[in-house]
């Protein structure tokens, strides 16, 4: 997931003691022998922004006593990641252990370059939390496990909020949509910033309503937005979106949509916790009256659904020490350097028991409640074309913004959508 991370925005594993961490439990230092792995260099690559150096630093001591070998992180940058990682795992040497987005995971166990990783979802894995391990499994196989994720909440200036005569969050979508209209009412400012094409809670939507993006079509994929659950899922975007004053086909970066929201006179909007720092860089006064809270569902306790981005950890095809590499991440995945990152990155953690670690940071725990009912786009390698640009799914939803049916819109892109599909990989 490429995102910028901010004390305001997990991880999550699964347990392994520190009293595990002498290597003689029969985890892996019994199985190198006396001297476990002395003398051998793992070798881990991740995003800038992923894993602070503290973590690092103690996930490296953790690992060190009990294996007796070592481990070099290296760094490495979103921009060009795929091609970089692409042609690393076709190396003779590849890193041994990576971090890969979790919509990225599919294509690269499609070709080959994963190691499968069931015993070890077997050992620590059990209670890792469905929503978050659905991206870490291919053709029916575990090839990755789930490190941390990161969703949208609703943003929203409690200055607004307040002047409309609004006393607290709403739990429902209906009460979401009812202060909205009051602020509007009340207030002389846009209850809702929501451009036409904020399309990743537009597939939060979808995935609330139970629905896909694309259908298999004897051996192939293709476009499924014909749906009645995908129409029912636009309606609910479009019943909003009528309520802002934000162009129908643009997206949430065209402009800023915390730019916008950082003038003062907008009630909220739907974005990533991060984006209140680039609200608060554009107008340092507003940082006090920023407000979070989850994305309401249709009923009480059920959030909306949300697209969850993050990463997962994987062990090359190729590395030459995969035994190695799994004790590596039974470390960084344990209950206590999850919970860890949890508590300095503030992403979601890939158990819910680990969620404790996320108290008092307000991004984090208005995100974590949607966390169990999120999904991601299709995971399939096909789906990578479908997002470039002019993205199709965008393209329908401004369709749908402008008056044409779901039924029409979803008939206006399916020739490209379907093309795309059939991209070979």
């Amino acid at each position: 997931m490429k995102r910028k991370l901010i004390s305001a925005i997990g991880v999550a594993g699964m347990m392994i003691s520190l009293a595990a961490c002498g290597g003689d439990n029969g985890d892996g230092g019994d199985k190198a022998g006396a001297d476990g792995y002395a003398g051998e260099t793992l070798t881990v690559w991740v995003m800038d922004g992923s894993s602070p150096d503290q973590w690092q630093k103690d996930v490296q001591a953790a690992f060190e006593k009990k294996t007796k070998a070592k481990v070099k992180f290296e760094i490495q940058q979103w921009n060009g990641i795929q091609q970089k990682l692409t042609t690393a795992l076709s190396e003779e040497n590849p890193p041994d252990v990576f971090e890969i987005g979790n919509t990225q995971t599919p294509a690269y166990a499609k070709t080959g370059g994963l190691a499968d990783l069931a015993d070890l979802k077997t050992e620590i894995g059990t209670d890792w939390a469905e929503s978050l391990n659905e991206s870490s499994i291919y053709d029916g196989k575990q090839y990755a496990a789930p490190w941390y994720f990161a969703n949208r909440v609703v943003l929203y200036n409690k200055k607004v909020w307040a002047e409309a005569g609004i006393k607290d969050t709403p739990k429902t979508r209906d009460e979401f949509y009812a202060d909205l209209k009051q602020i509007g009412e009340k207030t002389d400012a846009e209850p809702i910033y929501l451009p036409g094409q904020n399309w990743y809670h537009f597939v939060g939507l979808t995935i609330g309503e139970g629905a896909e993006l694309v259908k298999k079509d004897g051996d192939k994929y293709v476009s499924n937005l014909d749906d009645p659950k995908v129409a029912a899922a636009m309606e609910t975007y479009k019943k909003f979106q009528a309520l802002s004053k934000a162009p129908k086909d643009k997206d949430e970066a065209t402009p800023q949509q915390a730019e916008v929201f950082a003038k003062g006179n907008v009630g909220a909007f739907i974005g990533m916790g991060w984006e209140a720092g680039t609200a608060i860089a554009a107008n340092k006064k507003i940082e006090q009256d920023i407000g979070y809270f989850t994305i309401p569902g249709a009923t009480a306790g059920k959030p909306e659904g949300v697209f969850l981005g993050g990463s997962n950890l994987a062990v090359a095809a190729g590395s030459k020490k995969q035994e190695l590499a799994k004790e590596f991440l039974k470390i960084a995945l344990s209950d206590q350097y999850e919970g860890e990152l949890a508590k300095q990155n503030g992403v979601i953690p890939n158990k819910e028991a680990l969620q404790s670690n996320l108290k008092g940071n307000a991004v984090a725990e208005a995100a974590a409640p949607a966390a169990a009912g999120g999904g991601t786009t299709p995971l399939i390698p096909e789906w990578a074309a479908v997002e470039n640009a002019p993205n199709p799914v965008k393209t329908y939803m401004t369709a749908v913004l402008n008056g044409k049916s779901p039924a029409e819109a979803a008939k206006q892109v399916e020739d490209e959508l379907n093309k795309r599909l059939a991209q070979q990989q």
